[in-house]
C-alpha cells in the first residue's frame, strides 16, 4: 500500500485494519501457548500423587514431568500391544466394553477418531485438485486419496479419482466423490496449504512465487 493510498484512507479505518491484523497474528500464538501450559499443568497434576516426595521437595521446579511420564507410559503401552500377548489382552478388554450399551458407543467413536488421526499421519493425501462441484462453473478444492478401485472402477469403466471434498470451516467432515481424472485440475499447492485455505474460508491464500 503506497503512502498516497494510505493518506486517502481515514485514520480510524487504518487503525481498525492494523488492530485486526495484529489480532490475527497474535491470537493463534497466544491460544497455542495457553493450551500448551494448560496441558502440561493438567498432566502434572494427574501424575503428582505418583511422584516421589524427594522430587516434590526439591527446590527446583520440574514442569512437564507428568508429560514425560505419560509419553513413557503410552510408548510402553504401544509396545505391549504390538505383540500377541498385548493384542490378546486388548481384545479381551474391548470385548468387555462391547457388552456395555452406552460405553461401547463412546469407546467405538473415540477409537475411530484416534485411529483416523494416526492413519492420516502415515498415509497423506496424494495431492490437491480443483474440480467442478456441485455443478458446472462452480469450483471446489479436493484432496486425492487414491484411484477408484474394485466394483466402482469396474462398473464405471472411466479413470476415476477418489476425492475427499472437505467442508468449511470444519475439514474433518466432507464428501467422498468419484471424479474422472480428466475433469480435475492438478494444483501446485500442498495439502497443508489447501487445508489452511479451506479452514479460513479463502482468507489464507498460499504464497505464490
Amino acid at each position: 500500500m503506497s503512502n498516497e493510498t494510505q493518506q486517502k484512507i481515514p485514520l480510524i479505518r487504518r487503525l481498525r485494519t492494523y488492530f485486526l491484523t495484529g489480532l490475527v497474528v497474535a491470537a493463534p500464538i497466544a491460544i497455542t501457548i495457553w493450551v500448551a501450559i494448560w496441558f502440561i499443568e493438567s498432566v502434572d497434576s494427574w501424575f503428582s500423587p505418583f511422584i516421589p516426595n524427594s522430587l516434590k521437595d526439591s527446590p527446583y521446579s520440574l514442569p512437564g514431568l507428568g508429560v514425560i511420564a505419560s509419553l513413557i507410559i503410552l510408548t510402553g503401552l504401544g509396545a505391549l500391544t504390538a505383540n500377541i500377548f498385548g493384542k490378546t489382552i486388548l481384545q479381551f478388554g474391548e470385548n468387555l466394553l462391547d457388552r456395555v450399551p452406552v460405553i461401547r458407543n463412546i469407546y467405538g467413536a473415540l477409537k475411530q477418531i484416534f485411529e483416523t488421526v494416526a492413519t492420516q499421519s502415515n498415509k497423506n493425501f496424494k495431492g490437491v485438485v480443483l474440480f467442478e462441484y456441485p455443478r458446472k462453473d462452480i469450483w471446489a478444492l479436493g484432496f486425492v486419496t487414491t484411484d477408484a478401485k474394485g466394483e466402482i472402477a469396474d462398473k464405471k469403466g472411466d479413470d476415476l479419482l477418489c476425492i475427499f471434498a472437505p467442508t468449511t470451516p470444519n475439514p474433518t467432515s466432507g464428501y467422498l466423490l468419484f471424479v474422472p481424472r480428466e475433469d480435475t485440475i492438478q494444483m501446485d499447492m500442498t495439502v497443508e496449504e489447501a487445508a489452511k485455505l479451506i479452514i479460513s474460508a479463502g482468507i489464507v491464500v498460499p504464497n505464490q512465487d
